[in-house]
């Protein structure tokens, strides 16, 4: 990834990062639960059938992938959730330290 998009992405929320991959995943998911339909459902050709089984296969790789970039999003706002309370703790601890 170059330096611009890495940049640009650090500016990105993770929350928004998580939304935004999500909608991802759910179109892919969309996407590979239409082509199952049409596998069952249409008479297909060898050649079609044989396109439509690797569309699906793509797809359901691009899912694992997206599931687990979540995984490692989540981690990281589970994290920056931590840090944020930890810094509320050491804040308030503060000022009932020196403030009382």
């Amino acid at each position: 990834m170059t330096k611009s998009k890495k940049i640009k992405r650090e500016k990105i929320s993770v929350a928004t990062e998580i939304d935004r991959i999500e909608e991802q995943r759910l179109k892919c998911q969309g996407s590979l639960e239409r082509a199952e339909f049409r596998h069952r459902r249409e008479q297909l050709s060898d050649e079609d059938k044989q396109a439509l089984e690797d569309e699906m296969e793509i797809m359901n790789e691009r899912i694992k992938k997206y599931e687990k970039e979540l995984a490692d999003l989540r981690g990281e706002n589970r994290k920056n959730m931590m840090l944020s309370v930890a810094l509320l703790v050491i804040t308030a601890l503060f000022y009932y330290a020196f403030v009382y």
